[in-house]
């Protein structure tokens, strides 16, 4: 049963679908309709981006509520290490790269891996850093090239792939590209940080509770070998001390705002260097194009159970 040599000749792919054995058949059946399932799945999650984007009002940062908000600037690296592409050699602020042997069937990736390292998105408000670990990342900047040796060493143009073992593809953002961002925001330090004490105490008596050796030296009292609940206790107002006692430190330091990937999974933490309205028309070709390849193949899946049933 081969369903793409035959796709446009229904006369003989009919033949094919009622005389297929009852695995092959199920096994092609299954094919398509993961294929339907997925298609519907694509259209509805690039449509939720969209709308995300559209509903979501852009925030200055100096003003920006803690949570859930969306900015807008320019790319910038820290003070410290540079960050640079590995494949390229480039520095930037972001890099994706992936190695892939070429094959005469198919290629295999050897070597793949995405930038974690922290950089600042200036806006006309100030600045905040990103933590893009976990982000759905949408370049302008995308280089594929070829080579005979795993080095990175190459061209750009396709036709230097022929004859060649590797392939390389490296996208970057770079320090002053225009700059998307959506995810959470938190501002650390000064008097504007919302401080939880309780989840800090907590945090610390866990810690505490992991050496529990050092935890009976230090309060226990009566030298029973152990921590009752009266020195307990003790153990509590010491912790909330270190807490409060953090607190104030930070809130002496300067204000800095971050950017991470939100803890609510129906949240998007998106990172882009498109402009907004591009990248939300960008989304719905894509929901769109889903939806077609779901109603298409969708229909030809349901056409095969008529044939076949």
């Amino acid at each position: 049963m081969n369903i793409l040599q035959n796709l446009f000749n229904p006369v003989v792919l009919r033949q094919e679908i009622v005389q297929a054995s009852t695995q092959e058949f199920w096994f092609h059946a299954a094919i398509v309709v993961a294929i339907t399932v997925a298609g519907f799945y694509f259209a509805f999650e690039f449509f939720k981006r969209a709308r995300i984007i559209e509903d979501t009002p852009t925030s200055k940062i100096r003003s920006a509520a803690q949570g859930y908000v969306e900015l807008v600037g320019h790319g910038d690296t820290l003070d410290g290490p540079e960050i640079v592409a590995p494949l390229s050699k480039t520095p930037c602020t972001w890099y994706s790269y992936k190695v892939e042997k070429l094959g005469d069937k198919h290629d295999q990736v050897i070597d793949s891996g995405t930038s974690d390292d922290l950089f600042v998105l200036v806006g006309k408000t100030g600045r905040c850093v990103i933590d893009p670990e976990g982000a759905i990342v949408t370049p302008t900047i995308k280089r594929v090239w070829y080579g005979s040796n795993y080095d990175g060493a190459g061209s750009d143009s396709i036709f230097d792939g022929i004859g060649r073992r590797y392939r390389f593809t490296e996208e970057r953002m770079h320090p002053g590209d225009t700059l998307y961002a959506l995810g959470l925001f938190r501002s650390v330090g000064g008097h504007s940080e919302v401080f939880n004490t309780s989840e800090e105490v907590r945090a610390l008596l866990q810690k505490w509770k992991q050496d529990s050796d050092k935890l009976v030296k230090h309060f226990d009292r009566n030298k029973d070998g152990q921590v009752d609940a009266h020195e307990w206790e003790n153990v509590r107002k010491v912790a909330a001390y270190f807490a409060r006692k953090k607190h104030l430190n930070r809130k002496t330091r300067p204000v800095t705002h971050i950017m991470s990937k939100p803890e609510n999974t129906r949240q998007l933490f998106l990172l882009s260097n498109k402009p907004q309205h591009e990248l939300t028309q960008r989304y719905k070709l894509f929901a769109m194009g889903s939806f077609a390849g779901f109603l298409c193949v969708g229909s030809f899946t349901a056409w095969m159970f008529l044939v076949r049933f």
